[in-house]
C-alpha cells in the first residue's frame, strides 16, 4: 500500500478524510496548538480502513498526521490536557459554517463525550500518512454495525 496524502478544502473534502481517520488514536502529548501560525496538528495512529474491506484478517494501522490551518482558537471538552499519556479516539471530524462565508466551527468527535473544536476561517486541512504499518489487532467496531 502507498501512503495516504489527501487534501479537504470543502465539506465534502472533510467527509472523505473522515472516514480514513475513522477510530484513529492518538495521546494528548500528541496535539499541537500553534496560535501564532493558525495551525492544529496531532500525529495518530489511523486504522487502514481503506484496505480493511478486503481483508478478513491481518488488518493495519498507521502513523498518520493531520494539519489544520486557519484556526483561530482551539477548546477541548471532556479531556485532561494535563494527562499527556492518555489515549483519546478519534470517530469522525465535522464542519458547522458559520453564515454565508467560508468561516466555521469544525469539530473532531471522539469517543465519550470528548471532542476538540476548532473555530476556523475556512477548512483547510491535510492528512499524510508518515510511518509504516503494522499490524492491527483487531478490526474496530460500533453499535449496530
Amino acid at each position: 500500500m502507498t501512503d495516504l496524502k489527501l487534501v479537504a478544502l470543502d465539506a465534502e473534502d472533510l467527509a472523505v478524510i473522515s472516514a480514513h481517520v475513522q477510530d484513529s488514536v492518538f495521546k494528548v502529548a500528541d496535539i499541537d496548538w500553534s496560535p501564532r501560525d493558525k495551525q492544529f496538528a496531532l500525529a495518530a495512529n489511523r486504522f487502514v480502513w481503506e484496505e480493511a474491506a478486503r481483508k478478513r484478517k491481518g488488518f493495519e494501522r498507521r502513523r498518520a498526521a493531520l494539519v489544520f490551518k486557519r484556526v483561530l482558537s482551539v477548546r477541548s471538552i471532556g479531556i485532561d490536557r494535563s494527562r499527556r499519556d492518555d489515549v483519546l479516539s478519534l470517530l469522525a471530524l465535522r464542519f458547522e459554517q458559520k453564515g454565508e462565508g467560508p468561516e466555521g466551527t469544525l469539530e473532531l468527535s471522539l469517543s465519550g463525550t470528548a471532542s476538540i473544536v476548532l473555530d476556523v476561517e475556512c477548512i483547510e486541512m491535510q492528512l499524510a500518512d508518515i510511518g509504516g504499518a503494522w499490524e492491527a489487532g483487531a478490526k474496530p467496531r460500533h453499535p449496530g454495525t
